[in-house]
């Protein structure tokens, strides 16, 4: 609605009221500065106006629109009923698009002086440079919204307009000029649009954050143009479903669209289809708005809305559908429970018998579910540029500066182009004197908390990010109980790629709704199809090659919801069974191509780490799940995350199987192998001795020759060693794997050859240093680490047999004076 003035043809001064379509399509508006005696509405009414001083300028404004050949001007002292708050948030929210329509603008300058001279005498531009106007807050918008701006001195004389003296603003406002020609404001960043503003004021303050919501604006362009393309008439009516998850703003799109293309519609209703009751209350809203526009329309005049509101409902679709009402546009928003095949809920809503029966007009449809099948679907989806997230975090927070933050771009990266979180952040954010950082921080540790106090946001009903996907839940576990579990689940896991195979074992252990969720791939493909519906769930993409099937993948907020409201009380038992799960699908040395497994698996793998290392699952029984994490890390090159997963199923297997069972001292390998890749020797090294005397104590003397996992143990001690320029103690430690390897496997093993190739490179370098003299240098860690050997080489000198060899070792290591750590040796000669 709005108001405009005009002059009869008695020179009176007159107000009509316009609704929306029948707004005329000429009218002059002016942009001042308040002062002193303004003329308001009651001042008009009463018939007091005309004894201000300010109906000097209404008085011009009038003048010059006729000049100009329009009839109807708007004032913004005198066109608002300020005394109804209702009226004057519609204008507050109205008021870029009011001067954005306007025909001429005038802006009329009450400091500046113009005497009667030539047009190009610019005697009066320093005035015009220091004039109040352009340090006024609300001024802003009405310099930049209207396609044409004139400048008038307070002799309301034409000083010039925009594009003349588009210099000469450019300079004074620091608004590039771009911006004032008419380029739309999406070309500018949001710290540019406020820069705008900066050394602008308003009498109050709140009015600051107002004079900016039309400059900052923020619409998703794509969609709004597919959106204008679909919906053009041929005649016959055309139809557009909005669909996606709840809070990623498709109510918001739709109201964009309708500012934006308000005139190509005769009417534009709207209708809250989230149940029957609310959307026969919508049709009743739409009668009344109908004869208030219409007041001669029999269809709806004689209708008593009280009665009988299935009534109202047809009377208005008869309206709608008459032959001359085609121009017309139904916004049926919230169509979140709809009557689709699957969904046995009661109170579910067929849209249907509530849209007009005359295929005419246009129709957007908002709703969660793909479903919907009545239109053109349109799925709206999350928003890619994180730019437009911070401008959104910088128009709801009202802070300054925020695009060039750090923090705010590592909270509009975790936020990941959710409207309503970035939202709710902002908002939070404007009422409460923490930085980005600690928001981020809160937003991690106490996610419910946070939620549960932030304020609520207008435009999203009484939704907010905790309350608004448990609608969604609730119709899901109405469907399908295996999805709602399901989704329960994934608190357990990485919010990326979770496939079929993953889930499906085959134990008998497993829960029986896990075992029927995965009975085949057609189960799970319907239970996940349901979550698809409601848009908690979407295919997963990647451009990397994979084995196994397709995976799916839900937001990081929603992931976030499931973590802290739907599961809000932690589950022990799904906690396990995700480890297990993940656990079990490392791949073994035997599948091909490993590595795109354990890619795959990384993220799961990350969460399941982060679950154990906080210590939400027991760890009785899991040691062979954190044995297969550490295989998985240690592939990916994460050693330091490998070797915690290796020493907690260490500590596993000690207390479950004891320090010398076998399978604890397999597991002592792997540390072993971390140390050395980190550069830790001395750890490896005790670690390799410790499998050793184990092995021995386990299996005795005799056994330990011929067992693969202590042979493996001699062969990466030997390699140690070597790596430690240790090269006598290497050759033993070779020479016995060796040996073990030839009984067990022969000599064409590639073990076997392997350790025979680094034997024989030892013996020439040894060959070399004995003929020549040279003796290994030996450091200060070897000479520590020598007398722990002595005594390990002491349990293994029985089984030398070939006396030439050990001599040949005794030899070498009195060239390198090493003789004095190894008297073991000089009791054998």
């Amino acid at each position: 609605m709005i108001r405009l003035l005009r002059y009869n043809n008695d020179g009176e001064l007159s107000l009509t009221t316009f609704f929306a379509d029948k707004t005329p399509n000429e009218y002059a508006i002016l942009s001042h500065t308040w002062g002193e005696e303004e003329v308001t509405f009651e001042d008009l009414r009463d018939g007091s106006g005309m004894k201000k001083a300010g109906y000097e300028k209404i008085r011009f404004c009038g003048e010059q629109a006729r000049r100009d050949g329009l009839q109807y001007f708007w004032v913004d002292t005198c066109c608002i009923d300020k005394s109804s708050s209702a009226e004057l948030t519609e204008a507050i929210n109205s008021m870029f698009r009011w001067y954005r329509e306007a025909t001429k603008c005038y802006v009329y300058l009450s400091g500046v002086s113009r005497p009667a001279v030539k047009i190009n005498d610019l005697a009066w531009e320093s005035a015009f440079r220091e004039s109040k106007w352009f340090t006024r807050g609300w001024t802003l918008q009405e310099l930049i919204a209207p396609a044409s701006v004139e400048f008038f001195s307070k002799e309301g004389k034409l000083l010039g307009d925009k594009s003349i003296l588009e210099h000469h603003v450019c300079e004074i406002t620091g608004i590039p000029a771009k911006a004032l020609r008419g380029n739309s404001l999406f070309g500018f960043t949001i710290a540019e649009r406020m820069s705008w503003a900066g050394r602008r004021k308003t009498t109050r303050e709140e009015d600051q954050a107002y004079t900016l919501l039309g400059i900052l604006d923020i619409t998703r362009e794509e969609e709004l143009a597919e959106m204008h393309t679909k919906l053009k008439s041929d005649g016959s009516r055309k139809t557009i479903v909005l669909h996606g998850l709840g809070g990623i703003g498709k109510t918001q799109l739709s109201i964009a669209y309708a500012k934006r293309h308000k005139d190509n519609y005769s009417a534009i209703f709207w209708l809250n289809i989230k149940d029957e009751d609310s959307l026969k209350q919508s049709f009743i809203k739409i009668a009344k708005q109908i004869l208030r526009q219409h007041p001669s329309a029999s269809w709806v005049s004689n209708i008593d809305f009280n009665e009988n509101l299935d009534r109202v409902v047809d009377a208005v679709k008869a309206w709608l559908s008459l032959p001359d009402h085609t121009r017309w546009l139904l916004i049926y928003d919230n169509y979140d429970n709809p009557k689709i095949a699957g969904n046995r809920d009661p109170a579910a809503v067929d849209i249907e018998p509530f849209l007009p029966e005359a295929y005419q007009g246009s129709v957007i449809v908002t709703t969660r579910s793909s479903q919907v099948d009545i239109g053109y679907p349109l799925h709206l989806r999350k928003l890619s540029d994180v730019q437009e997230s911070l401008e959104i975090l910088s128009y709801t927070s009202r802070r300054e500066g925020l695009v060039n933050d750090p923090d705010v771009i590592k909270l509009a990266k975790e936020l990941d182009g959710f409207p309503l979180a970035l939202a709710t952040a902002g908002a939070y954010l404007n009422q409460v004197s923490i930085c980005s950082a600690d928001y981020l921080r809160l937003y991690k540790e106490s996610w419910a908390k946070l939620q549960n106090t932030s304020p609520k946001l207008g435009s999203y009903e009484d939704r907010t990010l905790y309350s608004t996907w448990q609608i969604s839940y609730d119709h899901v576990e109405q469907r399908n109980s295996l999805s709602a579990k399901l989704l329960r689940l994934w608190a357990y896991f990485d919010n990326q790629d979770l496939w079929f195979e993953l889930l499906r074992h085959g134990d008998s252990d497993d829960p029986e709704w896990i075992r029927e969720l995965t009975a085949d791939e057609l189960s799970f493909h319907d239970a996940v199809r349901i979550l698809s519906d409601h848009g908690l769930v979407e295919v997963a993409t990647s451009s990397e090659e994979r084995i196994e099937s397709n995976g799916y993948s839900i937001h990081g907020c929603v992931h976030s919801w499931i973590i802290h409201a739907l599961n809000r009380e932690w589950n022990f038992d799904l906690a396990r069974l995700a480890i297990e799960f993940v656990g079990a699908h490392v791949p073994g040395e035997e599948d091909g191509r490993p590595w795109l497994m354990q890619r795959r698996l990384l993220q799961h793998a990350a969460r399941c780490s982060y679950i154990v290392v906080k210590g939400l699952v027991a760890d009785d029984g899991m040691d062979w799940a954190y044995y297969n994490l550490g295989h998985l890390y240690a592939d990916q090159g994460k050693l330091a995350e490998a070797g915690s997963m290796y020493e907690r199923a260490l500590a596993g297997y000690e207390k479950a199987l004891g320090a010398e069972h076998t399978s604890t001292l397999a597991t002592v390998n792997n540390p072993g192998s971390l140390y050395k890749s980190q550069g830790k020797l001395a750890e490896a090294e005790s670690m390799c001795e410790r499998a050793l005397d184990g092995y021995e104590k386990s299996l005795g003397d005799k056994n330990i020759q011929t067992y693969i996992p202590a042979l493996n143990t001699m062969w990466a001690l030997g390699s140690l060693l070597e790596s430690q320029a240790d090269i006598p103690k290497a050759r033993i430690m070779y020479s016995k794997a060796l040996a073990g390897f030839e009984k067990v496997v022969g000599l064409d093993h590639p073990s076997s050859r392997s350790v025979e190739n680094r034997l024989r490179t030892l013996n020439k370098r040894m060959d070399n240093k004995v003929l020549t003299g040279v003796k290994e240098p030996i450091n200060d860690f070897q000479k520590g680490a020598l007398s722990k050997r002595n005594k390990l080489f002491q349990k293994f000198k029985s089984r030398l047999r070939d006396l030439e060899s050990l001599m040949s070792i005794y030899s070498t290591l009195m060239f390198n004076g090493c003789l004095e750590y190894s008297s073991p040796f000089s009791a054998l000669l």
